[in-house]
């Protein structure tokens, strides 16, 4: 007994018109017919037909298919290590254009309309790690006030953010400074530094009480990513995140009096 069209078809999950393809192609062809004429195939039909399945699955054309499948001399195993580097270069490829469309995704969610080349010139090594980046986006996309100030962000020129990152170059010497120095961390010095680095968040973009400045300086100590954006790797000191949220934390208590800024 023989297996209908129909039911191969459901059986290898593929169209009937695909079967009959392969039958005009030469690749498939039912081995019996029925009394009233139609196709039939056998377990050996089945059996070949999981082959061709199996190549188009790893992509091989039909052509190919059928001359591995027909001649008795053709190497399997030839035609299965070229098309596994076939694979393996396309997967390369892909895997770049991937990188490329999440880079071009996250760019989009740090709210810096700049070119590559105009970012490299403008930020130089202080640059946003775009994971961190996009993980900021999606934790706080449905706040108010990350929505404003990725809003602010979005309207900066470059002239902007060059002016903005030459001040934060400058204070962030002097915060080191400080630090080198052992200044204590809640003396004036330092308190007097993190409030500067507030004063920049709320003039570049968004209003920052001295609460939501400990949050962010609590992200700086916690997430290298995070305190990257206003210290390059290279200029980091261990314990140098801490001390900025310690100045920080320092400078909300001195700042709870009513002449707060």
């Amino acid at each position: 007994m023989g297996y209908s069209v129909g039911q191969v078809s459901a059986a290898a999950g593929i169209t009937v018109r695909t079967l009959h393809h392969y039958d005009k192609a030469g690749l498939l062809s039912p081995t019996d017919r029925s009394p009233a004429g139609y196709r039939l195939y056998s377990d050996a039909d089945l059996a070949r037909l999981q082959q061709i399945l199996f190549y188009r699955e790893l992509g091989f054309p039909l052509d190919e298919i059928a001359t591995i499948l027909e001649d008795p001399q053709a190497n399997a195993l030839d035609h299965l290590r070229a098309r596994h580097r076939l694979l393996n270069e396309q997967i390369t490829k892909l895997q770049r254009l991937v990188e490329v469309a999440e880079q071009a995704m996250e760019v989009q969610q740090t709210g810096v309309e700049l070119s590559p080349e105009e970012r490299f010139e403008v930020f130089g090594e202080v640059a946003f790690d775009l994971t961190y980046a996009t993980e900021t986006q999606l934790k706080w996309h449905d706040r108010e006030g990350h929505r404003h100030a990725m809003a602010r962000a979005a309207t900066h020129s470059k002239e902007d953010w060059a002016q903005l990152m030459a001040e934060a170059a400058e204070w962030r010497q002097r915060l080191i400074a400080a630090f080198d120095a052992e200044d204590p961390a809640d003396g004036e010095r330092a308190t007097d530094l993190a409030e500067e680095h507030r004063q920049s968040i709320i003039r570049w973009f968004i209003p920052c009480p001295t609460d939501m400045h400990g949050r962010i300086a609590d992200d700086f100590a916690a997430d290298p990513r995070a305190f990257a954006l206003i210290v390059p790797p290279s200029e980091q000191r261990p314990g140098l995140a801490s001390y900025l949220r310690t100045a920080v934390h320092a400078n909300a208590v001195r700042q709870s009096s009513p002449g707060e800024a």
